[in-house]
């Protein structure tokens, strides 16, 4: 396999390791919308889980909000108002947040965007991405070929010509900081429509995947994107009412590996912290809370990795010498003795593009299935593992 370009990989695996919020929004059809601001909401949304996005259904339109959409935000709100294309634009919101639907050509900049957009049939409509040589889906990696799906750069080295020529309806990009508004800034002054996405920044499995609810509403799919989600709502507390039920224990487990000497922590609310203890593990760092990644020193960390039972998630490494060559004493792990080291790997293709990063968040049972059958392989003892491989 080809060795991947770790620091465009990290982007995309920082973005599906922290922490997709939804909703079902709908607008009007042919109607004159003369109403206030105040006017009143019929139905408010059915989000559950995710805590980065609402919406008000109004009678004549949908307001949605992202809701501090970047790590530090602090009531930081994007306001939106979707309404059908046939329909005359409320008088008292501004022309720049309304969004028409259904949307029929977008820009995305996030794996998870498009494997969300792909899952409601809508892969056709994305004109632009940002990081196309990693992407696994062979029908996203065919519309590349075809030049059908163009390259729009990255962050400040976005292609704004490029972007205005694909004429998007809406450029839907995600924030790693404040920075983003700037970026955000920057292409609304060409006339753009820029929604920033706060998937990632969910800390519940269930609350990333809701996310899908809001490309069924941008594409005026309310009701498959629905379905779909209680589908994967149902399956994934299946599963995690059997392994509370049966699970004998809690194996302990450990979580990524060493940059440059520094381990940068995933903390206890964090949304892979959630999967293991969901899947009847406990992890090292359970108790711990925080925003971000809290960076901390090998010596600290390879103390209480003696402890582990499990190490799941080292980075890029694709064999248990990858991990042992950053440092000797990692060999010397009761995990890593014991053949217990799993990576989230196996769906890679040659070119890097890794399926966890894109259908892992819509599909969290899936992920969960496999760290249960990772921690607690005794109830689960015929079945193969689906993103995780063995590291040997």
């Amino acid at each position: 396999m080809e060795r991947v370009n770790f620091s465009h990989l990290m982007r995309f695996i920082i973005i599906g390791f922290l922490s997709i919020s939804t909703v079902i929004i709908y607008s009007c059809r042919g109607k004159d919308l003369t109403t206030d601001n105040n006017e009143e909401s019929y139905e408010l949304s059915t989000i559950t889980y995710a805590k980065r996005f609402s919406v008000v259904r109004k009678k004549r339109y949908s307001h949605v909000r992202i809701i501090d959409p970047w790590q530090g935000a602090r009531g930081v709100v994007q306001n939106w108002y979707l309404v059908h294309d046939t329909a005359n634009m409320p008088p008292f919101i501004k022309p720049g947040e309304i969004i028409r639907v259904p949307v029929r050509n977008i820009i995305a900049t996030s794996t998870t965007h498009l494997a969300m957009i792909a899952a409601i049939g809508e892969t056709g409509s994305v004109r632009g991405f940002s990081g196309t040589g990693f992407l696994y889906s062979q029908e996203y990696n065919r519309m590349i070929s075809a030049k059908n799906l163009s390259e729009i750069g990255y962050d400040d080295n976005l292609n704004k010509e490029l972007i205005i020529k694909l004429k998007p309806d809406l450029v839907m990009m995600y924030g790693v900081g404040g920075e983003s508004a700037a970026f955000e800034g920057k292409l609304g002054e060409l006339g753009l429509k820029v929604m920033l996405n706060a998937d990632y920044l969910e800390t519940d499995p269930l609350g990333k995947a809701e996310w899908i609810k809001l490309f069924g509403a941008l594409f005026s799919k309310e009701k498959l994107a629905d379905s779909i989600f209680r589908n994967v709502e149902h399956e994934y507390n299946s599963i995690e009412a059997f392994i509370e039920k049966n699970a004998k224990g809690r194996p302990r487990v450990l979580l990524g590996l060493p940059f440059r000497d520094t381990w940068y922590v995933s903390p206890g609310n964090s949304y892979i912290s959630e999967l293991i203890s969901d899947a009847g593990g406990y992890y090292l760092w359970s108790d711990t809370k925080s925003d971000v990644s809290t960076p901390m020193g090998l010596e600290n960390v390879y103390i209480k990795a003696l402890t582990a039972d499990y190490w799941l998630n080292p980075g890029t490494a694709e064999t248990l010498e990858q991990i042992s060559s950053l440092d000797g004493r990692f060999a010397r792990l009761p995990c890593y003795r014991n053949g217990n080291v799993y990576n989230n790997i196996k769906r890679t293709n040659t070119h890097g593009g890794n399926d966890y990063w894109e259908n892992g968040t819509i599909n969290p049972h899936l992920i969960l299935y496999d760290i249960a059958s990772i921690l607690h392989p005794e109830l689960f003892p015929d079945r193969e593992l689906f993103f995780y491989r063995k590291l040997k």
